[in-house]
C-alpha cells in the first residue's frame, strides 16, 4: 500500500504540561522538519497534575499564529470529568481556537466503569466548544464504541485515532487495535470525522503516526474521512467551527 500523507497533527503538548519536554518554538521547528504544516497546541487543562492553568489558556492568543512555515491552532486538551463536565469554563474555552477533551487519570472524576465513561463522553459531546475526543480507546476506560460513534456523527465532534496509544517505547499501551479498526469500520457507517495524531510530548514525535501502519493497511481505511489529512481540510473545518462559535456567542 502507498504511504498515507497526513499534513497535520491536532494533539501536542508542550513543556506546558509537566511532562511535555519542548517549548512552542521547538515544536513548530519539529513540525516543520516533518512536513506538517499545521499543529494544534493541546497542551492539559487544570485538573491534570503539572496541567496548566486558566491564565495560560485566555493569553494564549499571544502566540503567533505563523512559526517557522507552521500554522499554530491554540487549543487545549480538557479533562473529562463527572457528568461530562470539563475542567475549564466556556468563557475559557471561547478563547480557543480547538478544544479537544478526553478522560485521564488522577484528575479527579469519579467515573467507574464503561457505562460511566460512554455517558460522560456523550454528554461531553454536546458541548458546543468541544471538536474532538481524544484517545476514545483506551483498555483502561471502556466504553460502547457504536453509541459513541453514534453521538460523534450527531454532535459534529471527531473521533481521534491516536499514535501515542500503540507507542511501544512505553511501557505500557494504552490502545486496543480491534477496537480501533472497529472505529474506522464506524466512521465509514456513520460518516464521522476522525483525526490521526501523535499525541506528541516532545518536537521530534510530531508528525510521527507509524504506530498506526495497522490503520493505514486496513481496507476499510478512508482517507477522505481523515479530517486533517491535508491543510485544506482541517483549514474548512476550522472555518466552519468558527462560524458555529459566532452564531453561539449572538445566542448567548
Amino acid at each position: 500500500m502507498e504511504k498515507i500523507e497526513i499534513e497535520t497533527d491536532l494533539h501536542t503538548h508542550t513543556v506546558a504540561s509537566s511532562h511535555g519536554y519542548s517549548t512552542i518554538d521547538e515544536m513548530a521547528r519539529g513540525a516543520f522538519k516533518k512536513g506538517i504544516k499545521l499543529i494544534v497546541l493541546t497542551d492539559h487543562g487544570p485538573k491534570m497534575l503539572g496541567g496548566s492553568d486558566i491564565y495560560y489558556f485566555s493569553n494564549l492568543s499571544i502566540v503567533p499564529d505563523m512559526l517557522h512555515g507552521v500554522r499554530i491552532i491554540k487549543g487545549v486538551e480538557a479533562n473529562i470529568l463527572d457528568g461530562g463536565k470539563l475542567d475549564l469554563s466556556d468563557e475559557i474555552l471561547n478563547c480557543l481556537d480547538f478544544v479537544a477533551a478526553g478522560i485521564h487519570s488522577l484528575t479527579g472524576h469519579n467515573l467507574k466503569n464503561k457505562e460511566d465513561y460512554t455517558n460522560a463522553i456523550i454528554k461531553v459531546m454536546e458541548n458546543p466548544y468541544l471538536d474532538m475526543i481524544t484517545h476514545p480507546i483506551q483498555k483502561k476506560y471502556p466504553i460502547d464504541l457504536e453509541k459513541v460513534a453514534k453521538a460523534a456523527a450527531e454532535n459534529n465532534v471527531i473521533l481521534e485515532l491516536n499514535s501515542s496509544s500503540y507507542n511501544p517505547k512505553k511501557g505500557y499501551i494504552r490502545g486496543i487495535k480491534k477496537d480501533s479498526i472497529k472505529l474506522l469500520e464506524l466512521s465509514n457507517q456513520y460518516k464521522f470525522k476522525l483525526a490521526i495524531n501523535s499525541d506528541a510530548h516532545f518536537y521530534s514525535e510530531i508528525g510521527d503516526f507509524s504506530n498506526l501502519d495497522f490503520i493505514f493497511n486496513n481496507n476499510n481505511f478512508n482517507r477522505e474521512l481523515i479530517v486533517n489529512r491535508s491543510i485544506d481540510s482541517i483549514t474548512s473545518y476550522l472555518k466552519g467551527r468558527n462560524k458555529e462559535i459566532s452564531r453561539l456567542k449572538k445566542i448567548i
